[in-house]
């Protein structure tokens, strides 16, 4: 029962966060699995989207039972738009939990998104 709730609650914040990223950025969308109280929107830097340079950043979030970031490392994607990621992704928040987490994020930046 415990596994389902946790399962219907990554999908309501995997829906929520897609229909926040609109927001923060509408160059880019960030998918993941755990509900965010604070995120830092993932800069696309200017010189890569005007040159159509995009693609996706796969990153692992180490996240700490009280929700701060203890470690970002990259998976794959882009060495520059990585970066700009990771920069982001150590700023946000997430909801506690009862133990330390490994989460897994997807960036996507997309040029052709105004």
């Amino acid at each position: 029962m415990q596994n389902n709730s946790r399962k219907i609650r990554g999908m309501l914040a995997g829906a929520v966060l897609l229909a926040a990223s609109a927001a923060l950025s509408a160059a880019q969308e960030v998918v993941f699995n755990r509900r965010a109280l604070k995120m830092v929107a993932v800069q696309y830097p200017s010189v890569l989207k005007v040159r159509g340079i995009g693609g996706t950043v796969k990153l692992r979030v180490q996240v700490n039972a009280n929700g701060t970031v203890r470690d970002v490392q990259v998976m794959g994607g882009n060495p520059i738009l990585s970066d700009c990621s990771v920069k982001a992704v150590k700023q946000w928040l997430f909801v506690a939990s009862e133990k330390d987490e490994s989460i897994e994020i997807s960036v996507v930046f997309d040029p052709n998104l105004k």
